[in-house]
């Protein structure tokens, strides 16, 4: 079913053009034929296929009517104004007819002076504004549907604030943000989920075929354990609460400690921002609305985040108990420690460090182990992630790979800047479309006589 909804929206037959990373689109972009659409075709019919070709493209997610209202016929352009030839020139050569004699412009032009500016490219430019196109064009969604979904979903901020706007009109100037956790699953590869483990059942003709056991021969049963008792939601619900609060106090005695290095603070940090964030689910969760079947997943988040403040390799206080301090020869012995508790390696690296304990390497096998934990420690492996770790980036993702001259973009923090508006060049125009200058001449036409 979901093979034919990608078929039916990328039209393979049509060969539409989306703003999308899918193969399918990639084969569409391939197999563009322009002329040949184009060709018998009267005028009208010419500016028509050229408006439904680029439309596809260009904000097919935008209603017309919300485009048309958009449309602008005046462009932003940058003229190259050559000094040298200013310099020797007054511009009367300008207003020199034909037959005066003299030297026309043209003959001595540059090369890069011939090239005609594509104006008409522009058409779409003010697209480029929206928020959910910005947020595509940096790379940080695989299409423009996903990033207006990041943008519903509460996932982008503009300037430090929240929007939620997908047609918000960037200002030069603006910096946008999106939640690093939805760019990574958005542009890598997807994790594959694990089969369920399923008991197996006897089926009635296997336990037909059992055999009766002697209640003499076989040994006293057990007396069956009572079953337990239902515990009250709102006592699980605060209980809850006061141990992601434990978990929270402890990690913050651990980052005022001294003794610890600075990866650890910063992991430690990211803990308890972590604890914070589900504590806060916690408190706008009723209680009174919880069933008693939902315990299992409240202690299941308590024993998520203990696992993960125990995977430091630090402990965990006893709740009665308090451990005295380390003396003197273990806080010496602390950073020895501190630089083998490492973070969890992946299987690759981990069956080449199994390989080495049973084995002496050789020095480019030691080259090769060194690198293999260089890359893990750049790109670790964290199954608790929701998408595959070590990261890798989707299929068909390098042809769309490109960001415009108008964005600052900035990968590591998954933020942008709009720098200004699009603007045309002489020879290019900084509106990416994959339709060539003739496709967006006919589409201004267009609009322009519908408006």
């Amino acid at each position: 079913m979901r093979q034919r909804r990608l078929l039916r929206y990328h039209g393979l037959k049509r060969g539409r053009v989306r703003q999308t990373w899918n193969k399918y689109n990639l084969f569409n972009i391939a197999g563009l034929q322009v002329r040949e659409s184009l060709f018998g075709k009267t005028f009208f019919q010419q500016k028509w296929k050229a408006k439904a070709m680029t439309r596809a493209y260009h904000g097919e997610h935008i209603p017309e009517r919300q485009w048309e209202r958009m449309f602008s016929k005046k462009f932003q352009t940058v003229i190259n104004m050559n000094p040298q030839y200013m310099a020797a020139n007054d511009g009367s050569e300008e207003a020199a007819g034909r037959g005066s004699g003299r030297k026309q412009l043209g003959e001595e032009k540059t090369s890069a002076l011939h090239m005609l500016t594509p104006h008409m490219q522009m058409t779409y430019a003010p697209q480029e504004r929206r928020l959910d196109i910005a947020v595509f064009r940096a790379l940080f969604a695989s299409s423009a549907r996903q990033a207006r979904q990041f943008v519903i979903h509460g996932a982008v901020t503009v300037n430090g604030k929240k929007m939620r706007h997908p047609g918000y009109l960037l200002n030069p100037g603006d910096l946008f943000q999106v939640d690093p956790v939805r760019v990574m699953l958005a542009t890598g590869l997807k994790k594959e989920k694990a089969p369920p483990n399923k008991a197996l059942k006897a089926t009635p003709e296997e336990e037909e075929s059992e055999e009766p056991v002697d209640e003499e021969e076989s040994s006293p049963a057990e007396p069956a354990a009572a079953p337990a008792e239902p515990l009250d939601p709102h006592a699980a619900h605060q209980a809850m609460i006061q141990e992601l609060n434990r978990l929270r106090l402890h990690a913050k005695t651990i980052v005022d400690a001294q003794q610890i290095g600075a990866k650890h603070k910063k992991a430690l940090r990211q803990f308890m921002s972590n604890v914070k964030e589900a504590m806060a689910k916690a408190r706008k969760i009723d209680p009174a609305r919880i069933s008693p079947k939902a315990g299992s997943s409240d202690t299941k988040l308590v024993d998520d985040l203990t696992d993960a403040l125990a995977a430091f390799e630090l402990g965990l206080p006893d709740k009665k108990e308090t451990k005295p301090a380390p003396a003197a020869e273990e806080k010496a012995e602390a950073p020895a420690a501190e630089e083998k508790a490492e973070a969890p390696v992946g299987p690759v690296t981990a069956a080449v460090l199994a390989h080495k304990s049973n084995i002496r390497l050789n020095r480019d096998e030691e080259k090769i182990l060194q690198r293999l934990l260089e890359q893990e420690r750049e790109n670790p492996y964290d199954p608790s992630k929701p998408y595959l770790t070590p990261w890798k980036p989707r299929p068909y993702m390098a042809p769309f790979a490109f960001i415009p001259r108008y964005l600052e973009v900035n990968q590591n923090i998954c933020a942008a800047v709009y720098l200004r508006h699009p603007v045309a060049r002489p020879g290019r125009s900084e509106v990416p479309s994959p339709f060539p200058h003739v496709i967006g001449q006919l589409a201004f036409n267009w609009y322009l006589r519908r408006r």
